[in-house]
């Protein structure tokens, strides 16, 4: 009899539980659909991420290097990005060019910036990055998406969203910013959020992106709001289509500034994952 309660007991509570994981469902909720959770030591998994090699922008200093351990690898869980101080040739140097990116026979610095352009992406939904930023004046690590279309029809029209960036001589602000453009010219929308050394500890660094709009978050902060209609109504909008993601650390460059404090070189931006989720169920949050 007692064995005979407690299962009967046992299945009404199953029941309820059950109802109510139907009744969130039906509610909807975040579904993972794709992450790299960094368990495998060894270089970035290939099946997921791209590098981009050379002086890829905004006049940065350090040369992005492929398949190098020293810039970019999985180690102990995380995967590591490392900026580096070093003499690093440019394989991708003209004599006598006067384009900056060719000029330099060697460059001074060298860092990695992983991308999943043409493996992974994908159109609204979450995007969460556990990560611990590096520091010092000169560092500007991101987490950044852009159209899949970039390589036809170009930055900004492409759109971007930068879930996050940080540059060390504002060592106690997160930036997020959304780039597009109108009328053939450039627009961007731009917020901070003041956090106290946001660099000493592990943070979470996401969007939740919807069809009218991109929420960004700090660990459970939401501190932006970006109506997608800003970028023009239908679905031209890029922010209406799909985007890929990219990890980086830069050192110097346009918003980097021109001064890299050498002597707290080399640094690591180290990411515990990266995890991409659909909104399954309607109505949407």
């Amino acid at each position: 009899m007692t064995w005979k309660r407690t299962t009967i007991k046992n299945v009404w509570l199953a029941g309820w539980l059950l109802a109510g994981l139907v009744s969130e469902l039906h509610a909807g909720s975040w579904r993972l659909a794709w992450s790299d959770e960094f368990e495998v030591d060894g270089m970035p998994d290939a099946v997921k991420w791209g590098s981009e090699e050379g002086f890829v922008r905004n006049t940065e200093m350090q040369y992005y290097t492929r398949n190098r351990r020293e810039n970019a690898r999985v180690e102990n869980g995380m995967l590591v990005i490392e900026g580096r101080k070093e003499r690093f040739q440019n394989r991708h140097h003209v004599p006598d060019s006067v384009n900056w990116k060719t000029q330099c026979a060697y460059a001074d610095y060298t860092s990695a910036s992983l991308t999943t352009r043409k493996k992974m992406s994908f159109r609204y939904g979450r995007v969460e990055v556990r990560a611990r930023i590096p520091h010092g004046v000169g560092v500007w690590p991101a987490i950044w998406t852009c159209g899949t279309g970039e390589g036809n029809i170009g930055w900004p029209q492409c759109g971007e969203i930068d879930i996050m960036e940080f540059v060390g001589k504002e060592p106690d602000r997160i930036h997020a910013t959304v780039h597009y453009a109108a009328a053939g010219k450039h627009r961007m929308s731009h917020r901070f959020l003041e956090v106290e050394k946001p660099y000493a500890d592990f943070h979470v660094y996401a969007i939740e992106w919807f069809e009218d709009r991109i929420d960004f978050y700090f660990d459970k902060t939401r501190y932006c709001t970006f109506a997608v209609d800003e970028a023009g109504a239908g679905a031209d909008n890029p922010f209406r289509k799909p985007h890929f993601l990219r990890l980086n650390l830069a050192l110097g460059g346009q918003w980097g500034g021109p001064v890299i404090d050498d002597a707290m070189l080399p640094q690591q931006y180290l990411v515990d994952y990266v995890r991409v989720y659909e909104w399954d169920g309607n109505p949407s949050p």
